[in-house]
């Protein structure tokens, strides 16, 4: 009966040795996609869990915005063109008259002036247009690498508004494991420290590592949140979301 009790104590003391986190598998590069400027959407071309290369088209919203500021760009471009050369042809008319001393050097200083500043506001317009029609490119909304559609906010005919998150963006080739310790178990990890993990839905065993330790406990449970990188084992089913266990032994 010593024996057993005995073998019983030592298999206690060597589960107790290890601790098991419940966590899931996170991406750890999720971007929120948002357009740059307001407008309908006029194009979708994703949909929710959809793989996505880079620089693949997501959506794609209208131009009148930018079309209005593109005209008035223009117009103000062609008439300070207009101005421009109605001064140089009469700047060069009054080069001639002062040549024969019909016009004053002061009259003449004034249309040089006029010219220059002129000449600069035609620069600026070109400026102000080259940056508008710079826009155009903002309202094709590409994937800014290569991932999943976790969440679709947006469909045709809706107003995309700026800072709106409309699309997010899961990185597949980074994913980690999320889980939480209790403050009294932080003597257990450590940064770099190897772990067990299992994602049991895929029957995937495999070893990871702690390499964030999120030194911010949540009040309520008095848990810190810690992520895991893990070896995937070329394992392509593996996605945000899934279950998973962290087995951590005792230093």
């Amino acid at each position: 009966m010593k024996k057993l009790l005995l073998i019983l104590a030592l298999g206690a003391s060597l589960m107790a040795e290890v601790l098991t986190l419940s966590g899931s598998v996170i991406s750890d590069n999720e971007k929120m996609i948002t357009s740059r400027f307001m407008g309908f959407v006029t194009k979708v071309n994703i949909s929710e869990g959809e793989k996505v290369k880079r620089g693949d088209i997501l959506y794609t919203i209208d131009s009148r915005e930018i079309d209005s500021a593109k005209r008035q760009a223009e117009l103000s471009l062609q008439m300070y063109e207009n101005q421009y050369n109605n001064v140089k042809i009469n700047l060069e008319r009054h080069r001639r008259l002062l040549a024969k001393d019909m016009v004053s050097k002061y009259e003449v200083e004034n249309l040089e002036l006029a010219e220059k500043n002129l000449r600069d506001m035609i620069n600026i317009a070109k400026a102000r247009l080259h940056e508008v029609e710079n826009q155009y490119k903002y309202l094709v909304i590409k994937a800014p690498n290569d991932g999943v559609i976790v969440r679709k906010s947006i469909k045709v005919g809706e107003m995309a508004m700026p800072g709106m998150p409309a699309i997010i963006l899961s990185d597949l080739s980074d994913l980690k494991i999320l889980a939480e310790i209790s403050e009294s178990n932080l003597g257990a990890i450590s940064y770099g420290k190897k772990v067990k993990v299992t994602i049991p839905s895929i029957g995937l065993k495999t070893i990871g590592k702690i390499n964030a330790i999120i030194p911010s406990s949540n009040p309520m449970t008095h848990t810190f949140k810690i992520k895991i990188s893990f070896n995937k084992n070329h394992n392509n089913k593996i996605f945000p979301g899934m279950y998973a266990t962290v087995d951590i032994k005792a230093d």
